[in-house]
């Protein structure tokens, strides 16, 4: 914080007499000015000044409460690699997998070159995950288990890559894509109407005696 300005009062009277005495010197000289008690000037003075203004309210920020609420519980996010970053890391991925492959052919030469992975992968993924999750696959006398809120998770990832590829497929994609769709939630109705009717079964009778 600067300091307060400091303020020199000035005699004037002095100013005054020198200006007579000088005038008296020398009488072609012009006549000094006349000085009042209170001079007002005429223009503000050059320099700095002091401005007393009304003090305003803080602008309130718009959706502020929106973006907090978004923000909240939500960890900073890193910033995001750079292109030379992304490059170096994708070659050093293809390095290392293909030195895996190269592996696994030395062990198994019987196996041929793994083909590229496709779109059609990513989406079967999905499929088998749900399914799975909603009990297929289970081994012949077990009971299959059902994790039917990680299969609604799962059908719901697949309904945001519809939405966020829409557009942005071949035909072939976009129709593979909609079928696993379809088929995933006709299976999660199924099983769902089954759990709602087994929850609203009625108790059974208990048999003469009490005892069931």
């Amino acid at each position: 914080m600067s300091d307060p300005p400091k303020f020199e009062v000035i005699d004037r009277r002095k100013f005054k007499a020198e200006e007579e005495e000088r005038a008296a010197s020398h009488p072609s000289a012009p006549e000094p000015p006349k000085y009042e008690s209170e001079p007002a000037p005429a223009e503000p003075a050059a320099g700095p000044h002091l401005v007393v203004s009304e003090p305003k309210a803080a602008p309130v920020p718009i959706l502020a409460d929106d973006a907090a609420a978004a923000q909240e519980g939500q960890p900073e996010m890193p910033p995001p690699p750079t292109a030379e970053e992304s490059r170096e890391q994708k070659m050093a991925y293809d390095a290392s997998a293909q030195r895996l492959a190269d592996l696994i052919r030395a062990q198994n030469p019987a196996m041929g070159a793994q083909p590229p992975v496709t779109f059609e992968n990513l989406v079967q993924q999905f499929y088998v995950s749900a399914m799975i999750q909603m009990g297929a696959g289970a081994q012949e006398g077990q009971r299959p288990r059902v994790d039917i809120l990680g299969a609604r998770t799962t059908i719901d990832l697949l309904g945001v890559l519809a939405e966020k590829t829409k557009g942005n497929l071949t035909e072939a994609e976009d129709r593979t894509l909609q079928t696993v769709l379809f088929e995933v939630r006709m299976a999660f109705l199924e099983l769902t109407s089954m759990i709602s009717l087994q929850g609203m079964q009625p108790p059974q009778p208990l048999p003469p005696g009490g005892k069931r």
